[in-house]
């Protein structure tokens, strides 16, 4: 398919500006997606805000965005499991395939990962993008393209759940009701797990993980978290714990809030990288400290998830854009935390 797409490419600090580029020819194990939603992920806010994550560094022009649905409009000659108009999701990192982590099946840990809108590799916010057509998912009749886009932050919650080998019964606590926070919440439900309570410091995100099925739901600004946690499971503490806010506040408080043989998982990333935990308090309870990069394996669950109805995805969405208003979108998203809980860019 020859011709030119519309292409959202970040020149400087907080700005973005339309290019018009090639459209992508895919190789022979690629197909050509017309993407169609791209959801807002804190990694692109973070590049957007700063030019970089820790080490990880933008040079422009850079194309963000990293979660991304849409319609297959070509396939290359050794493509059999897609045509054209099957709608997918697609899994943004592209693996080594020969490396330790590879072939151990922990490919979310390959150091050669290639992953979309991660310095050098850029994103998909434009019209058509080129991937490998193993890691395009195609969405089943009852799950639409925006469901699609926002099945990669799932796939996240899925992971930490797996992580932290949480199963129904337990009590959990998510610390942050940001998107990580809400999809984790979603996966625990998913698996039966009904005792969830989730703790924010917004009201918005608060109110959103009350709709979403949450037991109850703990302002910390105005509630001593831990203690409430204590009186909700009749002073024992919960089974385990999701760190989705990356603070080293919230860190401390699934530490205190969890019982003695819990697991504590972290899922979200600290703004200085480092954090200092009560070690001691830690060793005492013999907890269990998981962390959570990415997923594995994840996104078949996870379509599965929504198509079945155990998971409506679309519910995190607050914040439509279209693709005209891509730099208004990320603006807002900075300047107006305490009402977007989660963006998403209309492509077309």
């Amino acid at each position: 398919m020859k011709g030119k797409m519309k292409t959202a490419v970040m020149t400087a600090l907080r700005k973005l500006e339309f290019e018009e580029r090639d459209i992508p020819v895919p190789g022979a194990d690629e197909v050509l997606v017309k993407i169609e939603y791209v959801g807002v992920c804190g990694s692109d806010l973070h590049f957007f805000e700063a030019g970089h994550i820790g080490d990880c560094t933008v040079t422009f022009p850079f194309v963000l965005g990293h979660e991304a649905a849409g319609t297959v409009v070509e396939t290359g000659a050794d493509v059999k499991h897609l045509k054209a108009g099957d709608r997918v999701a697609l899994e943004p990192g592209k693996t080594c395939g020969k490396c330790e982590f590879c072939k151990t099946g922990r490919y979310n840990l390959c150091s050669q990962v290639e992953f979309f809108a991660t310095p050098p590799y850029d994103g998909v916010l434009q019209e058509y993008a080129v991937h490998r057509a193993d890691l395009c998912f195609k969405l089943p009749e009852e799950v639409d393209t925006l469901s699609g886009a926002m099945i990669e932050p799932l796939a996240v919650g899925f992971h930490a759940v797996n992580q932290g080998n949480a199963r129904p019964g337990q009590k959990a606590v998510i610390m942050g009701a940001g998107c990580i926070g809400l999809v984790t919440l979603m996966a625990l439900k998913s698996y039966g797990i009904s005792q969830v309570y989730v703790v924010d410091v917004l009201e918005k995100r608060l109110e959103k993980a009350k709709e979403l099925g949450a037991a109850e739901v703990i302002n910390g600004r105005e509630t001593d978290a831990v203690k409430r946690l204590m009186e909700l499971t009749d002073q024992e503490g919960c089974d385990i714990a999701f760190e989705a806010a990356g603070t080293q506040i919230t860190a401390c408080q699934a530490i205190r809030a969890v019982k003695k043989g819990a697991s504590v998982v972290l899922v979200g990333y600290s703004s200085s990288g480092e954090m200092t935990l009560p070690m001691s308090l830690v060793l005492d309870k013999e907890i269990r400290l998981q962390s959570v990069f990415r997923y594995r394996h994840i996104y078949p669950m996870a379509i599965q998830a929504v198509a079945d109805g155990r998971a409506d995805v679309k519910k995190i969405v607050t914040n439509l854009y279209d693709f005209d208003q891509v730099q208004r979108g990320l603006d807002q998203c900075i300047e107006d935390k305490a009402d977007i809980v989660k963006a998403a860019i209309k492509i077309c």
